[in-house]
């Protein structure tokens, strides 16, 4: 994938978030990084205070009901609160191109929430968790992709 001078390339997860630019052109891309976001969200258990509700008789306990997860639903927000910043800079025309590169779950969520300004100028989206990868690395799967 070419990158183009001067586009903006977001890296996320649920929990981090890392904005870079792209100082080099589209052949040699030199990404630096302009803003690195991380969220403390503990583990799903560590949330709870009760155990799930549950229906029954005869001694038979059975669970009817659908547990929250709620660990899944800070990464949620953090994937909606991203796709804010994103709509903002877009917004103010902080960036002409713009690259994605996220899971599958957190793109989809992202995607629930683009704004018409950011999709207009989304020119790539990768389906990768390269949050915990140097930045040489997250250049060579960009170009691969």
């Amino acid at each position: 994938m070419q990158i183009p001078n001067n586009a903006v390339v977001m890296v996320a997860d649920g929990r981090k978030l890392l904005f870079f630019r792209n100082e080099g052109d589209a052949a040699f891309p030199n990404l630096v990084v302009e803003t690195a976001e991380a969220l403390i969200n503990p583990k799903d258990g560590n949330q709870k205070s009760d155990a799930p509700g549950s229906t029954g008789g005869g001694g038979s306990l059975r669970n009817s009901f659908a547990e929250t997860d709620y660990h899944q639903q800070e990464e949620d927000r953090f994937a909606a609160g991203a796709a804010d910043m994103l709509k903002n800079r877009a917004l103010t025309n902080d960036f002409e191109s713009l690259i994605i590169v996220a899971p599958p779950h957190t793109l989809g969520e992202l995607r629930k929430h683009y704004h018409d300004e950011v999709s207009k100028r989304l020119i790539g989206e990768i389906d990768k968790d390269l949050t915990g990868h140097s930045v040489p690395e997250i250049e060579k799967a960009l170009a691969k992709a």
